[in-house]
């Protein structure tokens, strides 16, 4: 344990996956027992650690007063044996799918460096995708650990929004900020989810497996060898036994055209948080204030009236099915064409995030898994499993399962 601990605070901090490193606290942790007892874990830069500051990836926040004490996930985390190395390098606010920061510079995808590593998360997909560290915390509003999982070829569980404690987590959208993880295997994603609640870990029991491919857009409007990936995915879990539908979804689909006439509603919480430093925006990603200038304030109370009847529809539209998709539409986009033209990169994150903002609009916890391999150098498939707010049980057990039938048949496990 020394030695790697060693080692992944050496790479840490040669790594622009980090903003901060706690060696201190790392050394004092090493080898504490419990479910996770030496765990390396990394933490999103807006989660409170005691005697750090939270940057949020902004260069507004580098002389933000330090946390006086942990967030209580850091804290559960801590008390189940994991060892803290340190808090990791986003997207500015957490407001963006891309996962580039011109303050703390852009977090390197470990599978394809020219590529984005996926946003907000960024710096934590990086630190496990890099192999520094076993487990890395992140949070998911619109996509943020949904995409980067899929870009840099990880496990994400994006959690329902009230599963763990969100005190002492800087907000960008109340209503949809969500607690998630990243891990190379599922396993350690259910030992963490069990750790972060403060709860004993036990096994998860699968039971027969129904999944519902939607058809329309979330399917249909991908790369050819995204929906190539998915549909090896598909094979394989038809051939394991798996029931799998096809079908429309009605709410799925009613839900995106009323975001493509009145935005998202992530967007206008974002403005709330941020919208004041569009009068004041030096030193800011312009990326950021691009998005903040887009809240269109007529759109809110359309989409807050619409959301919960279209929550209960899709409840009712997958009929106890899990919601089987692409993870994202299209491979991970080239970092230099992005950094060269504003508008590329704001088309560009608005394509990443389209269908992981449409589910979280409509309060689904999602695993992203990873499958196959792309025709790009290094990057691989990803397929998202997605469910109603509140059964993240479930959830976790039909991800274990899928994860099973799926490594069975793919010679890239």
């Amino acid at each position: 344990m020394g030695s790697d601990l060693a080692a992944a605070l050496r790479r840490a901090g040669e790594s622009r996956a980090f903003i901060t490193l706690t060696e201190e606290r790392a050394l004092r942790e090493a080898g504490a027992a419990g479910p996770l007892g030496g765990t390396l874990v990394a933490w999103k830069d807006l989660f409170d650690i005691e005697g750090t500051r939270s940057t949020n990836g902004s260069a507004t926040r580098r002389d933000a007063p330090v946390a006086p004490a942990d967030a209580p996930v850091v804290r559960n985390l801590a008390a189940a044996g994991a060892v803290c190395v340190g808090k990791t390098n986003q997207s500015e606010f957490a407001f963006s799918g891309l996962g580039l920061n011109p303050h703390f510079g852009d977090p390197v995808n470990p599978l394809a460096p020219d590529r984005v590593p996926g946003g907000s998360s960024s710096g934590s997909v990086v630190a496990v995708a890099d192999g520094i560290v076993d487990l890395a915390v992140g949070t998911d509003t619109s996509g943020s650990i949904r995409v980067p999982a899929a870009f840099c070829g990880l496990v994400g569980f994006r959690a329902s929004l009230d599963r763990y404690d969100r005190t002492g987590m800087l907000p960008l959208s109340p209503s949809f900020d969500c607690v998630g993880v990243f891990a190379r295997d599922l396993a350690t994603v259910v030992a963490a989810d069990a750790a972060l609640r403060g709860v004993p870990a036990r096994a998860v029991a699968t039971g027969p497996v129904r999944l519902v491919v939607p058809a329309g857009e979330l399917v249909e409007d991908c790369a050819p060898e995204i929906a190539a990936a998915f549909d090896a995915a598909l094979v394989l879990l038809e051939l394991s036994g798996v029931d799998i539908e096809r079908r429309v979804l009605p709410s799925l689909v009613e839900a995106q055209e009323l975001m493509d006439r009145h935005g998202a509603l992530a967007v206008a919480e974002a403005f709330q948080q941020h919208g004041h430093l569009l009068d004041r925006p030096d030193g800011v990603d312009p990326l950021v204030l691009r998005r903040l200038s887009r809240y269109d304030p007529g759109g809110e109370p359309v989409l807050r009236a619409a959301q919960a009847p279209l929550r209960r529809r899709l409840t009712a539209d997958l009929a106890g099915a899990v919601l089987l998709c692409p993870t994202v539409r299209d491979p991970a986009p080239p970092v230099a064409p992005l950094l060269a033209d504003l508008d590329l990169m704001e088309a560009t994150n608005r394509r990443v995030l389209r269908t992981t903002m449409l589910l979280s609009y409509l309060g689904l916890p999602g695993v992203a898994l990873p499958h196959g391999h792309l025709p790009h150098a290094g990057l691989r498939g990803s397929v998202l499993l997605s469910v109603p707010s509140g059964e993240d049980d479930r959830l976790l057990a039909t991800a274990t399962a899928v994860a099973r039938s799926l490594s069975a048949g793919d010679p890239a496990h």
